[in-house]
Formats: structure tokens, C-alpha cells, sequence
């Protein structure tokens, strides 16, 4: 009895310690059951839970409280440079964490699983928490060997944003006031077969970390209903970070419900890696919305973009895919090949004839069904722009793809009335396979409260590809395009700006 009674005391102690909701740093391990002395735990005080509007008191441990923002109603407590071991950020009222500079999840440990260098790092991230960074040279990284769980819900998202948003000083055209999320792993990029050297790394734009290995099946973690606000920022000339940059992640990896908002380069970009994508909402990137480059070999599918207005130069596409130089044979190459299915892309009205909805570079093979590019009627955005002969004899398809833009279709930004591809099958516009570029007999019937981005009569009678049979990643649908009606509502709740009552 005497046995039972000390077992009891002890459970409850333990209950009482995983009750407490804080942030920690600590070593991975199971701990230490051996023979040593017991001692008896004790049952910590829990933090005092601040009045609505007022901020915390204090931070937890491990990370530094740099005082109160939001007209002083929030206690801001910053995350440490290097996160070794494991972090978790709980959702804790009155608080909201920060960056400051480079921010990275554990040191870089190599392109090989079973290294040893570096330090590995954890960071888990509860549902309803806010992070923001106040400059552009702030932004978070997880490194290759590391992981980061950020795993939000559809009704309390995880929320990755500026100071300014914070301080409730940002506008409709608010963008590049802070670095944004980098992810990089193991799997293989560009140049780099599945058998690749152990030297076959790449950096990472924006930022000093390598990327790349031989592990197509790398896990980093899982990223879901998360909003990434207010990012990117150039570093130098062709140097940037986006909202959302992924260098070889692998495939173990968990992307979905990702909200990018306001970038003021790309939305999200991937180099390389087998990283898969569900359910992604990019709005108001001042580059491309998504950007695949160096061999990324994965697919998305159900996908919304809608695009800010193109200036005199920023091309502002929908999609931008492009591969290794044209320098490279071809059949030499990693190409990059993009699986993609259900994705909606929204173009602007627009006088710049530099404006495609969406835009092919060399070296690409993609394949991408049941969707629906879009472009104002009245502006000069055209549809597709096929950059080179390249692109198109590496194996290029496009089928079940609803296109309604004035100019239909470019090559090396020449407007073309129609697009001859070597390979099929080529473009399907209005029935699957079909060999035609010709816009539809009539044009978009998106609609929506603020955004157009749900499907009318016109997308709706475009019978969709089998879309497993494509990629095995992609679920089965009955319709094009990401959204397939008024009762579809996979991103509501968890994204903003895309509905009336829902602003950024």
C-alpha cells in the first residue's frame, strides 16, 4: 500500500508539470531512469493569467523579454539566435514572441542523416501563436538535420508577421518589413542525381545555409495553417528572401494550408527537393506567387493566387518555373519537374506587356491539370509564356487547363496566337488532352465577395484529368480550378483578405 501511495504522488506530480503551458529548452533525451537518488518533484506555480488587453508579466525561460509592443498590451519575448534542443512557443495570453537577426533551428548537420556535426533543433509552435520580426534582416531558419512543427488550427492559426502589423500600422500595399521562413533538408536539386556526390550542396538565396543531399524522403517537420505576412526583402541585386523559401526539403516533409500575404518578392519559392503542397493561398506578391527553380521534382495541389498589379519591373506571375542554365545539355540536367493540380491563378488588370499569368523558364518538364489561369479583361496579361524550345522538348503538358486571358499565349514574351509544343500530349483548354490553345468559347466566370477565385458555369463544365493517375500525391476531384464553389471553404478561417470580413 505503502508502494501504491508513493506511485500515486508521483502521477500526479507529473500531471501537474505537463498542465503548465510555457516555452522550453531542453535536450532531446528520455532522461536518466538509472539507480541514482530520487528526488521528490515539486509542483511549480503556474504564471498568473493577465486581464484581457493587458501583457504578460514576464517571459518564459529561455527566452528575453524585450518589452511591451501593441500600444502596450502584449509582453514581447524573443526567441534565442541558436535553437538547440527543443523549443516549444505556447499560445500564452498576453504574449507574443520575436526575432531579431538570423533566427536558426539548430546548426547545420550535414547532407548525411547519420552525421554527427552541427547541433540538431526543435521547434514546436502551439495554435493561435503570433511571431513577428522588425527589419528585413530578420528572418527564421530551419536547418538541414533540424525540424520545426508549427501546426496551427482552420479557426487559430499560427501567424508569422511584422512588427508594424502588430503595432496595427500596416496598409493594403504593405510588404518587405521582414525576412520571412526558410526551410532546408537532404533531399536531392538541381544537377544533383538521386545517387548524388557527397558534395552536392547548394546556399540558399538571402541566406549564408546550404541545402541539398541524397534523402528524397528528408523530413523537416510539418507547416500547417500558418500565415507568413508582410515578408520578403532583397539583400542585394537578385538576392532575396520570400515569404516562404523551401531548399531541398524532402518529401516527409508537411506543407499545407499556407497563407503568404504581401511578399514583396516571391510568395512561396522551392529549390529542388520532393517537398509535396495542399491547399495554398498566395495574395499580393510583388513577384511571382509560386517560384519553383533547381530541380524541385514535387507536386501541389488546390492552390489560389491572386496578384497585385505588375510594375514596370516586376513581372508579377502567377507561377515562375525554371531549372538549371541553359548552358547545361539538357539531357544532362535535373530538370525541374512540378507536378500541379487545382490551382487558381488571378491576374491584374494591367497596360504591362511583361504580364503572364503564368511563366516557364528553361529546362522545365512540368505537368499541370484541371486549372484555371485568369487574367483581367481590357489588359495586355496573357495567359502562358513559354520561354524557350527548351522548356517545351523537355516534356512540358498542360491538360484540363481553363485559360481566358486577352493574349492567350507568348514565347519569349512575343504574343502568339496559338503554342506548338514536340511533345503530348499539349494543351486542353476545354477537354482533356486536346491539342488547341484557343481561349474558350466564353470567358471567366470566377466569382467571390472580394476576390475572384471560385468557379462560375464556365469552369465548372471543363471535365477534370484523374488526377492520381497523374502524381500519386493528388487526390481525386470532379472539378478545375482550387475552389470548386460557393459551398467550398477549405480556405476560409485560417487565411485572410480573401473574403470581406477576413482583412490582413
Amino acid at each position: 500500500m505503502l508502494r501504491l501511495t508513493k506511485v500515486l504522488l508521483a502521477g500526479t506530480a507529473v500531471m501537474a508539470l505537463a498542465a503548465c503551458g510555457s516555452a522550453e529548452v531542453a535536450s532531446p533525451g528520455e532522461g536518466d531512469f538509472g539507480g541514482g537518488t530520487p528526488t521528490t518533484p515539486t509542483t511549480p506555480t503556474p504564471p498568473t493569467t493577465p486581464a484581457p488587453g493587458t501583457p504578460a508579466a514576464d517571459c518564459p525561460t529561455g527566452l528575453a523579454n524585450v518589452g511591451l509592443v501593441a500600444g502596450g498590451t502584449l509582453r514581447a519575448c524573443q526567441l534565442p539566435a541558436d535553437i538547440i534542443g527543443n523549443l516549444t512557443l505556447a499560445a500564452r495570453a498576453g504574449t507574443v514572441y520575436a526575432i531579431s537577426g538570423r533566427t536558426q533551428v539548430g546548426i547545420d548537420r550535414g547532407i548525411d542523416p547519420a552525421s554527427t556535426t552541427g547541433s540538431q533543433g526543435v521547434l514546436t509552435i502551439e495554435p493561435g501563436v503570433r511571431i513577428f520580426a522588425s527589419g528585413g534582416s530578420d528572418y527564421l531558419i530551419v536547418n538541414r538535420g533540424s525540424q520545426i512543427f508549427a501546426e496551427g488550427t482552420a479557426t487559430n492559426p499560427i501567424i508569422f508577421t511584422s512588427r508594424q502589423n502588430i503595432e496595427g500600422q500596416t496598409t493594403l500595399t504593405s510588404q518587405g518589413q521582414w525576412g520571412g521562413l526558410v526551410v532546408v533538408g537532404r533531399a536531392p536539386q538541381a544537377n544533383c542525381q538521386l545517387t548524388a556526390p557527397v558534395t552536392c550542396t547548394g546556399q540558399v538565396e538571402g541566406t549564408s545555409a546550404f541545402y541539398g543531399g541524397n534523402t528524397p524522403t528528408d523530413n523537416s517537420g510539418r507547416i500547417r495553417y500558418v500565415q507568413i505576412k508582410y515578408s520578403g526583402f532583397e539583400i542585394s541585386t537578385g538576392n532575396e528572401l520570400q515569404g516562404l523559401t523551401m531548399g531541398g526539403v524532402g518529401s516527409g516533409t508537411t506543407v499545407e494550408f499556407v497563407q503568404v500575404h504581401n511578399s514583396s518578392d516571391d510568395g512561396i519559392e522551392i529549390f529542388g527537393g520532393n517537398v509535396n503542397l495542399r491547399r495554398i493561398v498566395i495574395t499580393g506578391a510583388d513577384d511571382d506567387g509560386f517560384d519553383v527553380d533547381t530541380g524541385w521534382r514535387g507536386g501541389a495541389q488546390f492552390g489560389i493566387v491572386t496578384q497585385r498589379p505588375p510594375t514596370a519591373t516586376s513581372r508579377s506571375a502567377g507561377f515562375e518555373f525554371s531549372a538549371a542554365p541553359a548552358a547545361t545539355p539538357l539531357a544532362s540536367r535535373y530538370n525541374t519537374r512540378p507536378q500541379i493540380a487545382n490551382w487558381t491563378l488571378v491576374g491584374r488588370n494591367t497596360d504591362n506587356t511583361n504580364h503572364t499569368v503564368a511563366h516557364f523558364d528553361t529546362g522545365v518538364a512540368a505537368t499541370v491539370i484541371n486549372s484555371v489561369f485568369t487574367a483581367a479583361a481590357g489588359s495586355a496579361a496573357g495567359c502562358l509564356d513559354i520561354a524557350d524550345a527548351d522548356t517545351q522538348t523537355a516534356g512540358t503538358n498542360f491538360r484540363s487547363v481553363f485559360m481566358s486571358c486577352p493574349v492567350a499565349y507568348r514565347s519569349n514574351n512575343v504574343a502568339r496566337s496559338t503554342a506548338v509544343f514536340t511533345t503530348a500530349p499539349s494543351v486542353g483548354n476545354t477537354a482533356t488532352g486536346t491539342n488547341t490553345m484557343t481561349a474558350p468559347a466564353s470567358g471567366s466566370t470566377l466569382t467571390n465577395q472580394v476576390l475572384t477565385f471560385i468557379n462560375g458555369a464556365n469552369e465548372t463544365a471543363v471535365t477534370p484529368v484523374n488526377a492520381p493517375a497523374v502524381y500519386p500525391f493528388f487526390t481525386a476531384t470532379t472539378y478545375i480550378g482550387a475552389v470548386q464553389n460557393a459551398g467550398d471553404t477549405w480556405w476560409a478561417g485560417w487565411s485572410c483578405g480573401l473574403s470581406g470580413n477576413t482583412t490582413c
